[in-house]
């Protein structure tokens, strides 16, 4: 998947989505081939670099992935606070602005119990949009959601995929898979 590019993959079973997802992360390896990112083979990478290299992937997992302790704020802000020296304040700004992109009011602040499965999705957006990652993996991103949440979605793909980013969205979704608006350069079943 080069830079720019928005692929669009159906899948019959999340967890095959996940599944892949976890493959192009290098958490776990392909049965046949390799996984490259950013020309790297995965496998060749020690622990530390490989965990330095997620730092430029952003995802949305099938099941939220909540640390449920801490604030919805806090989750979404954690990954780049690992693997950025950028400060807080900018951060949260960022994801804010992020935050209305995806139709929050604001920067959620609860606990993730707190909130309904819609807001949660549209945090996990913002996650995985925050911080300019080079992939973004979207496993089911919509799961749940209506049309104008798609729209808003796609509008940000577009913006993502404008910077370079290259963005792989898994769906089993009828409606999502037939919507021709998703302006995906290449379709995989």
């Amino acid at each position: 998947v080069y830079g720019g590019a928005l692929i669009l993959i159906r899948f019959t079973r999340p967890k095959f989505a996940a599944r892949f997802a976890d493959v192009c992360c290098g958490l776990h390896h392909p049965l046949r081939g390799t996984s490259y990112f950013l020309g790297t083979d995965w496998k060749t990478l020690q622990p530390d670099q490989r965990n330095a290299m997620r730092g430029r992937i952003g995802r949305v997992f099938t099941t939220g992935n909540w640390i449920e302790h801490l604030s919805l704020t806090e989750n979404i802000l954690i990954p780049q606070l690992h693997h950025t020296r950028r400060s807080v304040d900018h951060l949260r700004d960022e994801a804010a602005a992020l935050a209305e992109m995806f139709g929050l009011p604001g920067l959620p602040s609860g606990l993730p119990g707190d909130f309904v499965r819609g807001d949660l999705q549209r945090a996990a957006c913002v996650r995985a949009f925050l911080g300019m990652p080079w992939l973004i993996l979207l496993e089911e991103p919509t799961a749940g959601m209506g049309s104008n949440f798609r729209f808003a979605l796609i509008h940000v793909i577009r913006r993502f995929r404008d910077r370079g980013a290259a963005v792989i969205w898994m769906t089993g979704q009828d409606r999502v898979w037939n919507d021709s608006s998703i302006p995906a350069a290449y379709r995989y079943r």
